[in-house]
């Protein structure tokens, strides 16, 4: 008997399915010779550094750097029960051997095999790899299934890259925390990516917008503009020098173009063009297309190719013409399919582009939620326009000399539309689309045009305009923006560039925002107060996408077994150690970035008390003091600790509080408390000589 186990419940319940495990036990199926269980994410994580020394559990500069040379590691919270079912199946004398039906990559290999090592199993290991959950894929993919050794290099892989990030995260987040005396989160990728939002608004607060005028000729029939001029008087001479006056066409030059089909979608693509189009975030997408994955409905979605493999090109004229009776907008229309264009061997890794399933066509898309269905539609029409002919145009350039000056009108005349067609179906029938990105110049149309043609007596003006500063980045431009950073500093041969990979990206950009360094605005985002300090007093190599950049590029060499995994952590070891040895002491203007304002002076030692997450606290380390929020003393008069009442006991040791609750009346009554601090604890009590009780 086998044992398979998949990433989740309910891509084990559909494998489960497949292989004839009807029977439902706890946690797993049986049946047919298998047993399908599953883990519900990361079963088993790398351990807390508590666990190492319980004297990490406070942050202490003296205890960094935090370099674990017996890595341990622990149970996921609240995950322990199915971790058991898991053991106790690896266990069963019934299971000859373990088939790893995790998500088939990085990840998805990690998460598998923390749990067979932390179980002790010594079975062989098999490993299903498939890039669609459809009933065909999963059969294919157990009737081919793998030896799990050829995925060690991809686990070692996966495992340096928890390792690294581990190491970096804790022992930077711990010395810049300490060095400016408040939380700042500091991340292998995420700081990077935080610093490129940072450097965006700072380009947009230095950018000085510069005025200009482009001089016109209106022939009656098209409009041509002349050089763009910085000085408004130069432009308003021309205009005089030209209206009234007759326009000559000089030359006239016609060429025709092609705009080829587009790519297939990887993760990142979809993900720009669905925050670009719907407004959706990455993570959004990222969620959507997994649950279209899982119903069976779209392929693997967490790739980076934008390819098909060989073996799949004579399906795709058969796919393309099932899903197309699914969209009511393609309904009528000829869907030409050109397979070749969207093979490529080469150009797929672990997974293939993301395109829809035969089972899109026996859906109802009305019954999807409105992101999924929104989601689905879009790689559909991706695919159509992949494989669609290319879309042929014939631009026009035309030079008029008027009064002594030079003008030029620009126009384009589609002859084809080709892949474009969908295109336009796609956008006719949702309101608010953004244009085509694809479409460069001027769209208008000329008329026909002769060298030697006069246009007698046209009129002429002047365009003002100023230039404008950068754009704030949204997701789909800062996704761009992850994919190619560091790039220009890669070795031409690197398979993976850029912060993060498409799997991660979007995550990276959910935890900016829930930890306070970015924030959202509509579809913008822009950096909050303190994610432009943190970028403020972080070193350059921390912010530089090129270490994140060079790690992915390390990770890849790790996965073809180029490089060894051990001395990969050594080095990022002597890195983190070498970091914490070489930052200094902060300037004090830079510690005052972060410094909220003091609430009062602590009562035992004078020095500044200053608003934190719990409650106000001494910025003496060394002092105890502490007013917490959830004080039991003021949590029994259903009321907590703010602001104004922990400023009001530390300068004046007593506050006016209306409407407390009384435990022996049930009533409210109003009165002053007094603090009363006895050097190790922090008592309270009444005053009614101060105050009103109300019964």
């Amino acid at each position: 008997m086998r044992l398979v186990v998949a990433e989740k419940p309910s891509v084990g319940a559909a494998l489960a399915s497949v292989l004839g495990a009807d029977e439902r036990r706890g946690g797993y199926f049986m049946g047919n010779g298998w047993i399908v269980s599953w883990c519900v994410g990361h079963l088993v994580e790398l351990a807390d550094v508590r666990v190492y020394d319980e004297r990490f559990a406070k942050w202490n500069l003296a205890d960094l750097p935090i370099l674990p040379t017996t890595w341990q590691f622990t149970a996921g919270y609240r995950k322990k029960q199915q971790l058991d079912i898991l053991r106790n199946l690896m266990h069963d004398e019934r299971v000859d051997s373990v088939v790893c039906a995790t998500d088939a990559g990085r990840e998805g290999e990690l998460i598998f095999r923390l749990v067979y090592d932390y179980c002790n199993c010594k079975k062989p290991i098999q490993r299903l790899w498939i890039s669609s959950m459809e009933e065909s894929a999963i059969r294919a993919g157990f009737e081919q299934l793998r030896d799990g050794a050829e995925y060690d290099n991809l686990y070692q892989a996966a495992l340096c890259r928890a390792k690294a990030d581990y190491m970096v995260g804790i022992n930077a987040t711990r010395l810049f925390s300490c060095l400016y005396n408040v939380t700042l989160n500091i991340g292998r990728v995420q700081t990077p990516t935080l610093s490129l939002v940072v450097r965006r608004e700072q380009e947009i607060a230095a950018f000085q917008a510069q005025a200009y005028y482009i001089p016109q000729i209106d022939t009656g029939t098209f409009i041509a503009s002349g050089e763009k001029q910085s000085n408004q008087q130069e432009a308003k001479t021309i205009r005089t020098a030209c209206d009234g006056q007759d326009a000559i066409v000089q030359s006239v030059q016609q060429t025709q173009k092609t705009t080829a089909p587009p790519r297939l979608y990887d993760l990142t693509t979809l993900q720009r063009e669905a925050n670009r189009i719907f407004g959706f975030t990455a993570q959004q997408t990222l969620d959507y297309t997994q649950s279209l994955y899982e119903k069976k409905l779209c392929t693997y979605p967490r790739t980076d190719s934008r390819f098909l493999t060989s073996d799949m090109a004579a399906g795709i004229p058969v796919l393309v013409q099932a899903v197309a009776e699914a969209l009511p907008f393609v309904a009528g229309m000829e869907v030409p399919t050109s397979a070749e264009q969207v093979v490529n061997d080469s150009k797929v890794t672990d997974h293939h582009a993301i395109i829809p399933t035969p089972g899109m066509a026996k859906t109802d898309l009305a019954a999807l939620p409105t992101g999924e269905r929104d989601v689905l539609t879009l790689i559909t029409t991706q695919l159509f326009c992949a494989v669609g002919e290319p879309h042929r145009f014939e631009t026009v350039e035309a030079v008029l000399t008027c009064g002594g000056h030079c003008f030029t009108a620009k126009g384009r005349t589609i002859l084809y539309d080709g892949w474009k067609i969908i295109g336009k179906a796609f956008r006719a029938q949702r309101t608010n689309q953004p244009e085509d990105r694809a479409v460069e110049g001027d769209t208008s149309t000329l008329p026909v045009l002769s060298e030697r043609q006069v246009f007698p007596a046209v009129a002429a003006s002047v365009r003002a305009g100023k230039t404008m500063p950068p754009r704030r980045y949204t997701e789909d431009s800062l996704l761009a923006a992850m994919e190619s950073a560091g790039a220009a500093n890669m070795p031409d041969d690197a398979e993976r560039k850029g912060l993060g990979t498409p799997a991660t990206r979007a995550g990276i950009i959910e935890r900016l925002v829930k930890t306070g360094l970015i924030e959202r605005n509509k579809k913008q985002l822009a950096p909050t107060e303190k994610g432009v300090n943190l970028i403020t007093v972080v070193p350059a190599s921390i912010q530089s996408p090129l270490l994140t950049a060079e790690w992915e590029h390390r990770l890849k060499q790790i996965e073809h077994g180029e490089i060894d995994a051990t001395a990969f952590i050594a080095e990022i070891a002597t890195m983190t150690q070498g970091l914490v040895d070489a930052h200094p002491a902060p300037d004090e203007a830079y510690i005052a970035l972060f410094a909220k304002p003091s609430m009062g002076n602590c009562p035992r030692c004078r020095t500044a008390v200053h608003e934190r997450k719990k409650g106000f606290l001494c910025s003496n380390r060394g002092c105890k003091f502490a007013l917490w929020r959830d004080d039991r003393f003021f949590a029994a008069k259903r009321k907590t600790i703010t602001t104004q009442i922990a400023t009001a006991l530390l300068t004046e040791g007593r506050v006016f509080i209306p409407d407390l609750y009384s435990e022996r009346t049930g009533k409210t009554y109003s009165t002053t408390i007094v603090m009363d601090d006895t050097g190790k604890y922090v008592n309270f009590k009444l005053d009614f000589q101060k105050g009103r009780r109300r019964e």
